[in-house]
């Protein structure tokens, strides 16, 4: 049997792991399928990639982002996306998480509408963990998922499961494990064809698509990309055309200039556009990491209310709910915290208000990351949408502009920013190194989305040069490099997830921060630590 630097051939894709006990999901006419995929679709994921690469280019050489002058008759038109699936008709709370056996069923017994089930941020790519992912879906579609502790607690869906929607990798990652001819292949067609292949029709013939969730788009080409990969899989599975269902993350900066152009591109198969929060906050800060003018204060200052994200975000709904598409909030952090009473009821209340805000600008839906969270949004959703969404509401008074969708809020850096940036970065790359894909720190649900805020914002306060605290106290590498050794110290002698790998992750953590161009990435040098 292959072990990780070997190459174990099975059908035309290269196996580049330990495949045992895997031959289920990794049948030859499984196989055969992705090598089809990649071949076709290959070519043009490269091509997107480049058009990014250029892209970054031009806003690292003072370009910045805007509407696109070539599509205007795209966002002028009148045109709508097509009928959404009753399954999806009400979508008021969504609860998220990796593709693990007793989350998934936690997750499907949640009481949420729909589970994202994702090979994506939550999920640290390990050859195991993503197919131990697809085996999971397979029973879970299957209906017979199940689960006992080492306690001997067992778990089971229950009569009532939340609506399955799946996310794959984005565009940009590839998979090392799996290969075509020498070359591998991308993420996203590894697991979106894994899990198609074994799940579509079963889903189909129960009238659950299959439904996705796609990640990471930059541009209209890229959402393209996705439905013309869905088009050639319903034909190659005889399935309808238009079976499969997607909604798109708008999570980076750019894609945020091409919503009605997203939506246009999938249209045959959109049911809507997602505030994906986090990963915008990122893209914000990636993209313009050469814009002097556009630093972002500590995350914590950050919230939804500053304007360019109450732009963005409203600017979102307008542009579904006049296309007929679904306009999904984003996704809250907290977690539970159990013992302190108080700390905990203030957590609370900062879903509940956030979902507040989400809901009365017209969000038909929202996002949590903890089955306990899933009654205190659908209290607040229930109460101002009786409805089973908000389609209706048009927001025709929204007006935004170019520059308010780039302008900087005002705020500052702290210290306790400062060093809670470097903590959870640390620490949540050292739990991905270990093959965990989202981290508990400090009562927060962190994924790669959130680790790579606390990364670009330390390369860009210390790179862009004079910045200081209140206090008036620099904000440097030596600074920086103590504060790494100190948390370093402190994890490696914890039992935080993670612990293990302290030393790695504060290596990589120390390099890209101290590198002169900010990395696209924190996941790409780290998987080939994996």
């Amino acid at each position: 049997m292959a072990v990780p630097q070997e190459r174990l051939e099975l059908g035309t894709v290269e196996i580049h792991a330990d495949a045992a006990g895997y031959a289920g999901i990794l049948t030859p006419a499984a196989l055969d399928f992705l090598a089809r995929l990649h071949r076709r679709f290959e070519p043009t994921r490269q091509q997107l990639l480049q058009a990014r690469r250029e892209r970054q280019a031009g806003y690292d050489a003072g370009g910045l982002p805007d509407f696109r002058a070539g599509t205007a008759s795209i966002r002028a038109s009148e045109w709508t996306v097509a009928p959404i699936p009753a399954a999806l008709q009400d979508r008021r709370v969504e609860i998220t998480g990796p593709v693990e056996r007793k989350m998934i069923i936690n997750a499907l017994n949640s009481g949420a509408k729909v589970f994202m089930a994702d090979f994506e941020d939550s999920s640290a790519p390990t050859f195991a963990n993503q197919l131990d992912g697809q085996l999971n879906l397979r029973d879970a579609v299957n209906g017979t998922i199940g689960f006992t502790s080492p306690e001997g607690k067992s778990y089971r869906v229950g009569d009532n499961p939340a609506v399955l929607v799946v996310r794959p990798r984005g565009w940009h990652l590839h998979d090392k494990f799996f290969g075509v001819a020498g070359e591998p292949m991308a993420g996203a067609l590894v697991d979106f064809g894994l899990f198609v292949f074994h799940n579509a029709l079963a889903l189909h013939g129960h009238d659950r698509g299959p439904y996705f969730y796609l990640p990471k788009l930059e541009a209209m080409e890229e959402a393209a990309l996705w439905d013309a990969v869905m088009a050639a899989t319903e034909e190659e599975l005889q399935l309808p055309l238009g079976s499969m269902k997607a909604t798109a993350l708008i999570e980076t900066l750019p894609a945020a200039f091409q919503m009605h152009e997203i939506l246009h591109a999938l249209r045959r198969r959109a049911v809507g556009l997602n505030c994906g929060r986090w990963d915008y906050i990122f893209s914000y800060l990636k993209t313009l990491r050469g814009h002097r003018d556009r630093l972002l204060p500590e995350r914590g200052q950050v919230q939804m209310t500053v304007p360019f994200l109450k732009a963005y975000s409203e600017l979102l709904i307008q542009t579904c709910h006049r296309r007929g598409a679904f306009a999904m909030g984003g996704m809250a952090a907290q977690i539970p915290i159990k013992g302190d009473e108080a700390a905990n009821e203030a957590a609370l209340a900062k879903v509940r208000a956030d979902k507040l805000r989400e809901v009365k600008a017209g969000h038909d839906g929202t996002w949590v990351a903890h089955p306990a969270l899933v009654p205190v949004a659908q209290a607040v959703f229930d109460e101002y949408m009786p409805a089973p969404n908000q389609l209706g509401v048009l927001r025709e008074d929204v007006r935004v502009s170019r520059e308010q969708l780039l302008a900087a809020p005002a705020g500052t850096v702290t210290r306790a920013g400062f060093d809670n940036n470097v903590e959870v970065c640390l620490r949540y790359t050292a739990a991905w190194l270990d093959g965990l894909g989202c981290v508990p720190i400090h009562h927060l649900m962190e994924d790669a989305a959130t680790a790579e805020i606390a990364r670009a914002q330390l390369w860009q306060w210390l790179h862009h040069g004079d910045l200081q605290f209140p206090d008036h106290a620099p904000i440097d590498f030596a600074l920086f490099d103590h504060a790494v050794a100190a948390h370093t110290h402190r994890l490696r002698d914890s039992r935080h997830p993670g612990a293990a790998r302290a030393d790695a992750a504060a290596a990589l953590l120390s390099a890209m921060t101290h590198a002169d161009q900010l990395g696209d990435f924190l996941t790409l040098p780290a998987y080939e630590q994996l």
